[in-house]
């Protein structure tokens, strides 16, 4: 993504003043020109998340850590983690091979971070900031303040480090294989500081 350069007026017409490519002074633009309903749709959606405390303060993921917590408390009741898991890794198969692709013709592995991590809303709307530095991601667990707001309802009785070793580890191998390329995955620790880095 280009970095918005802020200049004053002065240097704004400064730098126009020396281009000699024909280029001129030009309104400032967002890039969501022509989208202003489904901005003003997105904010509403925002304010109405973040106005929502009843029986806890929802987060702007909450719908999402409820949907994903749903099915993996279903999984865990019917002994059936194992399969959940395979299921996943099979539904995304077309999308990490995709990712093996642009790795393949690149030699860039740093792309299958940027496939599991950056490039999509599965990760970016579940983990709400994600720190990025060459070959590793870090982030905090999502699931511990939903469930500690819905154990108290008895709703679920998963803990994070169950969700960590035995659905989120493993994704991410399977993922990371589909993409042709070995992934460490941090053991779980109290503090919920989940870290993953491209393996030597």
């Amino acid at each position: 993504m280009v970095r918005a350069v802020h200049l004053d007026d002065s240097q704004q017409i400064t730098e126009v003043a020396k281009k000699k490519d024909g280029s001129g002074f030009k309104a400032a633009k967002t890039g969501f020109e022509g989208k202003e309903e489904q901005i003003g749709k997105a904010v509403q959606l925002a304010l109405k998340t973040m106005a929502n405390s009843a029986g806890y303060q929802h987060e702007m993921n909450d719908a999402l850590v409820k949907a994903r917590l749903q099915a993996m408390q279903f999984a865990k009741d019917q002994g059936l983690m194992e399969e959940y898991v395979a299921h996943d890794i099979k539904t995304m198969e077309p999308i990490n091979s995709r990712v093996k692709m642009i790795i393949e013709r690149t030699g860039d592995t740093e792309s299958a971070l940027v496939g599991l991590c950056e490039r999509t809303a599965c990760h970016y709307h579940l983990v709400l900031e994600t720190e990025s530095e060459p070959g590793k991601r870090r982030w905090k667990s999502p699931w511990g303040h939903v469930l500690d707001a819905c154990k108290r309802l008895k709703m679920f009785d998963l803990t994070e480090q169950e969700i960590h070793e035995q659905w989120f580890t493993p994704r991410i191998h399977g993922y990371a294989k589909d993409m042709g390329v070995k992934v460490n995955v941090s053991d779980w620790n109290d503090d919920g500081i989940v870290e993953i880095s491209l393996a030597e």
